[in-house]
């Protein structure tokens, strides 16, 4: 027989030996509890109040069991679900007189400190039916009520699993109940007790004893634990991310961090570094992150708060795939992975920084009394892939003290410039480096201009039609349909969807039609028409202003603004006649295009012609959110047949 473990302090060492050991530690608190809305498997899925708990200690080494206690719970929404109120017996007025949930968890420890040292147990465990009531119920009432529970209820064991540990060939564990396995054993329970969450208790000490008089197992050895912090890490694009782990959290507010998206999942495990923000085109954050899991389980279980609240805003909640985590949250650079190998480090980002701002600038504004982790080491400088810098910077502080002294520099001033701080991730570092990161798809391209392979036809008529508002999963073939008849007014070449920087669609396109006229109509006509769902804006508008937008500038309500950069090159008036050479596209380049797109090296248009263009990696210009991006529709070929431009088309 193993020997039994060394007695806990406080009971006489000479008590008897010769009872059949328990591998836990301590007695065991049975605990149950009870929400105003929901019971059973959905316990916790409402956000309601708990309104009860009941509690008996059992001490294993000696099979002893204490007082059965029950206390109500005062909740602020007094109001009790029909379910509730059939199966507990309960009344608004019974939860209006009982104590607040702070109180009863006081007399919680206390009632049961001193039962165990009547039984002359050592510390305790809590086992409860399931995990719903601790994880779902009991620590986010807390974050919301900003309680700090004692440490033993970060720690319990589920009985459903410690049954099924014993009895594998039983139903799994998520299936099991407390009467299910009272009649697995064979269990007598007492029929005629009638007082709500009594039963459950007394049943689920039946069971626990029945489990401890069983053949010698480990039984109440390893129990569930729920971490108390959550803990920040890098993720790398290789790593590996299970899709039953990972979901997707969206309505969040913009200024939220990793540790608010943490503690809106309160009582989940969330794994190492597994909140990941997501950003938008820009750069900004946009209500969305990725959250992954230890396991499926907790993921399973953070499904269950779909629509649960964050202040006044409810948050959604979907399944989500571990490839989209990685997109989102993997980095490959290495500066970014030294830069986020200090561990325990609160991240910043300072956005809005003079371009001339060093290390040295940057720790003189944030001042001796938020010192940043190891000085100029501590800051990651974002810079454009030719060394540019971009504003942004990250700063790591040793905690959360420092970190709030810094944020109260928020757009404090730095030259004559005011710098935003926030809070970030180091999922958000790795967007926003990955996102400057990336290089053109034409890195080999010397020509100092690109021209756009179908010229645009000169003139300041508005013969064009913008459409603003697209579904961003908006083909060329959806553009034909939603114009319908006016679509055979469209010129060949004439489809132009603008894309951000990241050669995504940005919801605009251009239409170049066959006369001011018919662009007109176009607009008349479908202006507010809709599109999956989206109703788009259509306005007529010049070839001018087109291709301004084309190139990097901007056309609003108030007028056009040019692109920026102050290249006059960029749009002349006019060019000389383009000839083709095989040295403006190399080779290996233009296996990337179809043969159709291709212009030919002994074309030679008959006269100049205005043509848009932008610019080649060489002139080191970046455009902001345009790209251009052509319907490649054969000349004389109907409108309405369009070959699709493969992915590759797109330079950025």
């Amino acid at each position: 027989m193993t020997p039994p473990p060394p007695p806990p302090p406080g009971p006489d060492p000479g008590a008897d030996s010769t009872a059949d050991p328990c591998p836990g530690p301590g007695s065991l608190v049975v605990l149950f509890g009870a929400t105003a809305g929901a019971l059973g498997p959905d316990l916790g899925s409402d956000e309601t109040d708990l309104i009860l708990l009941v509690w008996q200690v059992v001490e294993p080494q000696s099979l002893q069991v204490g007082t059965l206690h029950k206390s109500l719970v005062r909740a602020e929404a007094a109001a009790l679900s029909p379910q509730c109120r059939e199966a507990s017996g309960l009344s608004a007025d019974s939860l209006a007189r009982a104590e607040p949930l702070d109180k009863v968890l006081q007399q919680f420890s206390q009632l049961v400190s001193r039962d165990v040292a009547l039984l002359g147990g050592g510390p305790y465990v809590l086992c409860t039916d399931g995990q719903q009531l601790l994880r779902q119920v009991l620590h986010p009432e807390a974050s919301r009520k900003n309680l700090v529970l004692p440490d033993t209820f970060f720690s319990y064991y589920d009985l459903r699993k410690e049954f099924h540990m014993q009895h594998p060939s039983m139903s799994p564990a998520k299936d099991l109940t407390v009467a299910t396995m009272a009649q697995d054993l064979g269990l007598e329970t007492d029929a005629t007790e009638d007082d709500f969450g009594v039963w459950e208790v007394k049943t689920m000490v039946a069971v626990i004893l029945h489990l401890l008089k069983g053949p010698s197992s480990p039984l109440f050895s390893k129990p569930e634990v729920i971490k108390q912090k959550y803990e920040t890490g890098p993720c790398s694009k290789a790593d590996v991310v299970d899709s039953e782990t990972v979901v997707r959290a969206r309505g969040l507010p913009w200024q939220s961090s990793d540790q608010d998206v943490a503690r809106f999942f309160k009582g989940l495990n969330i794994a190492r570094g597994g909140v990941a923000l997501c950003l938008n085109a820009q750069g900004r954050r946009n209500g969305e992150a990725l959250i992954r899991f230890v396991d499926s389980e907790q993921r399973d279980l953070a499904l269950q708060r779909h629509k649960h609240h964050m202040g006044v805003r409810y948050i959604e909640v979907y399944k989500a795939t571990g490839e989209e985590f990685v997109k989102i949250a993997g980095g490959t650079s290495l500066e970014v992975a030294r830069f986020l190998s200090r561990e325990d480090q609160v991240i910043l980002r300072l956005r809005g920084l003079p371009f001339s701002a060093g290390p040295t600038d940057v720790l003189g504004f944030l001042g001796p009394e938020c010192p940043v982790t190891g000085g100029a080491d501590g800051l990651l400088f974002v810079r454009h892939p030719d060394g540019r810098p971009t504003g942004d910077a990250f700063a790591l502080f040793a905690c959360e003290e420092l970190a709030q002294a810094a944020l109260r520099r928020h757009k404090g001033m730095l030259g004559k410039r005011y710098i935003e701080l926030f809070r970030s991730t180091a999922a958000e570092v790795q967007q926003v480096l990955n996102r400057y990161a990336s290089s053109p798809l034409l890195p080999t391209l010397t020509a100092p201009l690109l021209p756009i392979p179908f010229p645009l036809v000169a003139g300041t008529g508005r013969d064009c039609v913008r459409l603003r508002g697209l579904p961003y999963t908006a083909t060329i073939e959806d553009i034909l349909s939603f114009l319908g008849e006016a679509a055979a007014d469209i010129r060949p070449h004439g489809v132009h969807m603008v894309l951000n920087q990241q050669g995504r669609p940005s919801g605009d396109a251009f239409i170049q039609m066959t006369s001011a006229e018919r662009a007109l109509a176009a607009a008349q006509r479908c202006h507010k028409k809709v599109m999956k769902e989206r109703y788009v804006e259509v306005v007529p508008c010049s070839t001018e202003e087109m291709s301004r937008v084309l190139i990097g500038g901007t056309l609003g309500r108030s007028g056009m603004s040019p692109p920026p950069c102050k290249l006059p090159c960029l749009s002349p008036p006019t060019y000389a006649t383009f000839q083709a050479t095989p040295t403006l596209i190399p080779t290996e380049t233009a296996a990337l295009y179809p043969s159709s797109a291709l212009m030919s090296t002994t074309r030679v248009p008959a006269a100049p012609s205005p043509v848009a263009y932008y610019a080649g990696p060489a002139t080191q210009l970046y455009m902001n959110y345009t790209a251009y991006y052509p319907s490649l529709i054969p000349v004389g070929d109907p409108p309405r047949t369009v070959l699709q431009a493969p992915k590759e088309w797109v330079c950025l």
